[in-house]
């Protein structure tokens, strides 16, 4: 006999979450291995970042990204950079970071579990997340320096 649990909160989301919905608790690997899920980051702000090597958008977008966590890390911020690369890509990975000199937190998803929780249909993928796990601002394409829309949901997570 097969039992079956169900529970609102285990229930499966309809679509991809929106400003509003609470973070889906993904973990994945620094390139060194260490487990790193995004509940363990609660109390800060968190960008999470969908992406990948050969992603065109996601090269034009890392700069910026870069840029913004500079500007932005005394003030409780974090980025996490999640890579969807193939498996075995970690040296790929490990480049590309230091080609465009990345300093925020790169994790590794190739099973993209990430993209089967966040329901991403294309990369990148930035979700910005507040002290409280909550999404407060979903983008798929890439985020710019022209996006107030980013920016007025960055000054008010950040508070």
């Amino acid at each position: 006999m097969t039992v079956l649990w169900l529970c609102a909160a285990c229930a499966p989301v309809d679509g991809p979450p929106v400003a509003g919905d609470p973070v889906p608790d993904v973990q994945a690997a620094t390139l060194d291995g260490e487990a790193v899920a995004l509940s363990d980051l609660r109390g800060q702000v968190v960008l999470v970042n969908l992406w990948a090597t050969w992603c065109a958008p996601c090269r034009f977008e890392t700069p910026f990204l870069q840029s913004l966590y500079d500007e932005h890390r005394e003030r409780g911020f974090e980025i996490v950079g999640i890579s969807v690369d193939d498996a075995g890509f970690e040296d790929v990975v490990r480049g590309f970071a230091g080609e465009y000199g990345v300093t925020y937190t790169i994790l590794h998803d190739p099973e993209m579990r990430s993209m089967d929780a966040f329901h991403a249909v294309g990369l990148p993928a930035t979700y910005l997340v507040d002290r409280e796990g909550t999404i407060r601002f979903v983008r798929v394409g890439p985020v710019s320096e022209q996006d107030r829309e980013f920016f007025d949901a960055l000054e008010a997570a950040l508070g």
